[in-house]
């Protein structure tokens, strides 16, 4: 067994559900991420326009990188909230991912120091400028879906990603998986506000995601009567994959959904003050639209239903 396989044999004892290795390089999607920036697709995500280089080319991020180390950790849940109030996207069941996902891979940080003491390198998940998706698929992990998210054959699309950046050669797992979506287009056809805007190209202003997450002004009035009852992120494009027919629940305590989650409902959602959205969501990544946002999108999904029972 080489060191690589080492590796991802660990990434597996620690609780990943996939690791891959590649070689650090320019990925070569300079000219296509410069185009989607163009098109101003990132919306009002300012920090998707910063440090473009070191987001295409990861030696840049990390000084004398050679090799990329990608892990996927599954996040679907064995508990869903019922279909009959305001939904949570399934990342946001549990504890805030970045919290769980860095700490397993500060863990197999260490676990190649002790093999390689003078490595050098970094890790991250969703916490720098790192193409992760691209790079997963490159390390043979899956493929990127016609919805713009990492699928791994057999097993769904409902995973964190996160990777090793590191200064140190390995062996690489070629070439990338050779599946894809065929002719499929569940997912474009699904989305209610049409923010794919073609196969593998996604507008996030027209996406209910960033608008009930990332947005800090107004919910778009365009987008507000499309909501489908989302009051913090969706998961629409994936629920009609096919792929996902393959999706298990988790195994991680972390990511298990709490009763009182559990027990929202709309109403206890416009009850909600400040004091019990911390007790709730301390910790949780519905923290990132902070108690003022959820509010609003409550509002929102509020003024629809109530629009809909006057039809």
């Amino acid at each position: 067994m080489n060191f690589s396989d080492e590796i991802k044999q660990q990434a597996l004892v620690l609780g990943f559900d996939a690791c891959g290795i590649c070689r650090a390089q320019d990925s070569e999607q300079g000219t296509y991420y410069r185009q989607w920036l163009s098109a101003g697709y990132q919306a009002g995500m300012d920090y998707l326009e910063r440090n473009v280089d070191k987001r295409i080319d990861p030696r840049l991020l990390v000084p004398g990188a050679k090799s990329i180390v990608s892990v996927a950790f599954n996040y679907f849940p064995s508990k869903f909230l019922p279909d009959d109030v305001p939904q949570f996207a399934y990342y946001a069941y549990g504890l805030d991912y970045h919290e769980v996902v860095k700490n397993k891979l500060a863990l197999l940080f260490d676990f190649i120091r002790k093999h390689y003491p003078e490595v050098n390198g970094r890790f991250f998940c969703d916490s720098a400028p790192v193409l992760e998706r691209y790079w997963a698929a490159q390390a043979g992990i899956g493929f990127i879906g016609k919805n713009t998210l990492l699928i791994i054959p057999g097993k769904g699309s409902y995973f964190f990603l996160g990777e090793l950046i590191l200064d140190l050669e390995l062996e690489y797992d070629t070439p990338p998986i050779s599946q894809n979506c065929g002719s499929c287009r569940h997912c474009l056809d699904a989305c209610p506000t049409k923010a794919i805007e073609q196969p593998y190209v996604m507008n996030a202003r027209k996406c209910i995601s960033y608008q009930t997450i990332e947005n800090r002004g107004d919910i778009d009035a365009d987008i507000q009567p499309l909501l489908s009852n989302n009051v913090y992120g969706c998961d629409i494009c994936q629920k009609v994959c096919p792929w996902n027919r393959f999706a298990k629940p988790n195994r991680t305590p972390d990511f298990l959904p709490s009763e009182e989650f559990l027990s929202l409902d709309l109403a206890k959602l416009q009850a909600m003050d400040e004091d019990s959205y911390r007790h709730i969501f301390g910790r949780s990544a519905v923290e990132r639209a902070k108690f003022s946002g959820l509010k609003r999108n409550v509002e929102a999904i509020s003024k629809t239903r109530d629009n809909s029972l006057l039809l």
